[in-house]
């Protein structure tokens, strides 16, 4: 019966509709597996070759940034799904086809950079726990909660990456470090533990 109802309402409408209606009905679902698939792990991207550089130039000439992908899975399934949505509310507004094909690729667009933008925002946060790690190996800090000796237990540090005044877990694999002593970072163990050395220890000699 539904199959019915909703087959003669797809004869009632026209060639220009029923093209934005399918595009937006076929990428919303798309849109919805991806997101099912994100919350449970089994997300899917593929990136294409067309990147963007921030410090200019790249070999297909869009380029802001090396990890921002202007077109992706996401991206492209967002541009489809509010193209064909914005062209069902333009032809539904009493909007011509040509107006709704414009607006529509506006609005796909638009979506496309968002998503791209927001994939790329993520891919950052995702790398400063280690990317940013890697710029304090050698960095001068200060112990902020006492650090036990031989590894056997974390403190605390505070210690400068990259401007910015971090708070880290650390270990000493030599004598404990008490609060307020200056230290370097020499390791980084994992992305949340780092291996600390008193700072006097690189003092040169003489």
């Amino acid at each position: 019966m539904y199959l019915l109802v909703f087959g003669e309402w797809w004869q009632t409408l026209t060639g220009p509709q029923q093209i934005f209606w399918g595009i937006s009905i076929v990428f919303s679902v798309l849109f919805i597996i991806q997101f099912v698939l994100s919350l449970i792990g089994l997300d899917f991207d593929t990136d294409t070759d067309i990147d963007i550089d921030a410090e200019g130039g790249s070999s297909d000439g869009y380029s802001l940034d090396t990890d921002f992908t202007i077109l992706s899975v996401r991206s492209i399934i967002a541009f489809f799904t509010f193209f064909g949505w914005t062209g069902v509310f333009v032809l539904n507004a009493g909007g011509s086809v040509l107006t709704a094909v414009g607006i529509a690729s506006l609005s796909g667009f638009a979506a496309m950079f968002v998503v791209a933008y927001m994939l790329f925002l993520f891919s950052k946060l995702g790398e400063d726990g280690t990317g940013d790690l890697n710029q304090a190996i050698y960095n001068k800090g200060e112990v902020y909660l006492s650090i036990p000796a031989n590894k056997n237990g974390t403190g605390k540090i505070h210690v400068k990456i990259k401007g910015s005044l971090r708070e880290l877990d650390a270990v000493s694999d030599g004598d404990a470090i008490p609060t307020g002593v200056p230290i370097r970072v020499v390791e980084i163990l994992n992305e949340n533990i780092v291996l600390v050395e008193p700072a006097e220890r690189f003092l040169p000699e003489g």
